[in-house]
């Protein structure tokens, strides 16, 4: 028996961006970033309201299509129960579609508020390692999704598991000295748009690279930040995507080009800078301003958290 939980109850949640891929991680490594979205929900006897303010108003859908919406009733079935109706509420920080996980973040923090719910009921909350299962799901990889449930650094993995695949997480101790910034352009993408770019079959010897390249990456990341500049080097999707975002691949190049580790940020257009100095260069900053990139530096991101309770007056 599904459980059908009361009206008048309440739960939130904030969850972070993130990039993923940092350069030769291909679906593979992710980097929660200290920008965040925050989603409310208030149960109710029937009907679906859908509000949002900031990034993504007055252009994603405010019906039961909404990613918030389906993460939520998602993670309501998993844990057996379902409302009646809801008001959703959702604040967005996270930019739309520039490679900083705003769908990842949409489906976790949709997660996360339906385990504020469940909390006030006699049912179980979905753990850490089905947050990043049910997740990764919704968009097939884990890179972003697993950064937005545990925060900070993440690997990931998926193994087949038959008709379905099993995607895992773990989590790694970002080194104290890395800076992080992120640069934003107006222009917009898809992964979907660019993923499209990249071919079926690469050479062994770009394989290679990129295989010691992410384990390098690793090393950077926890131990050794003096190597990012080496680290963060890729052959098998940047080059590939530059043709459709060329101020990105460019601007790539002048960060790369000042001694500064940089990386495309998911599929782009965004880009991200992880240097060992708490500045950019002047000639790197001036070049972003000039190019129409917001360049900011970022703070590393928390893991999603939640909380709940009951609507006053019932």
């Amino acid at each position: 028996m599904t459980e059908i939980l009361p009206a008048g109850l309440t739960a939130s949640a904030r969850v972070a961006a993130s990039s993923a891929n940092l350069g030769p991680g291909f679906d593979s490594l992710g980097l929660a970033l200290g920008l965040y979205d925050d989603i409310s929900v208030d149960t109710r006897e029937s009907g679906l309201t859908v509000e949002v303010e900031g990034e993504g108003a007055g252009q994603v859908a405010l019906d039961s299509s909404h990613l918030v919406v389906r993460a939520i009733e998602a993670g309501l079935h998993a844990a057996g129960c379902r409302v009646g109706g809801m008001t959703v509420r959702c604040r967005n920080d996270i930019p739309h579609s520039r490679g900083l996980g705003s769908s990842a973040a949409a489906v976790v923090g949709g997660l996360a508020v339906a385990n504020g719910l469940v909390a006030q009921s006699d049912l179980t909350a979905l753990s850490e390692s089905e947050l990043v299962q049910l997740s990764s799901e919704f968009e097939g990889h884990p890179d972003n999704a697993a950064a937005a449930v545990l925060g900070g650094a993440v690997v990931t993995w998926t193994e087949d598991a038959g008709h379905s695949a099993r995607y895992a997480a773990a989590p790694l101790r970002l080194h104290p000295e890395i800076h992080l910034f992120s640069a934003i352009p107006q222009e917009r993408s898809s992964t979907a748009e660019t993923r499209v770019l990249l071919p079926d079959h690469v050479r062994h010897a770009d394989a290679r690279f990129n295989l010691s390249r992410a384990a390098l990456l690793v090393v950077a990341l926890t131990e050794r930040p003096d190597l990012l500049m080496a680290a963060t080097e890729d052959v098998l999707h940047q080059p590939q995507r530059a043709p459709a975002m060329p101020a990105s691949a460019e601007y790539l190049k002048v960060l790369r080009g000042c001694d500064v580790a940089a990386a495309l940020s998911g599929a782009g257009p965004a880009v991200l800078a992880l240097s060992t100095s708490p500045d950019l260069p002047a000639d790197a900053l001036e070049y972003g301003a000039a190019n129409g990139f917001a360049v900011r530096a970022m703070a590393v991101g928390e893991g999603v958290r939640w909380t709940s309770g009951v609507v006053a007056g019932h």
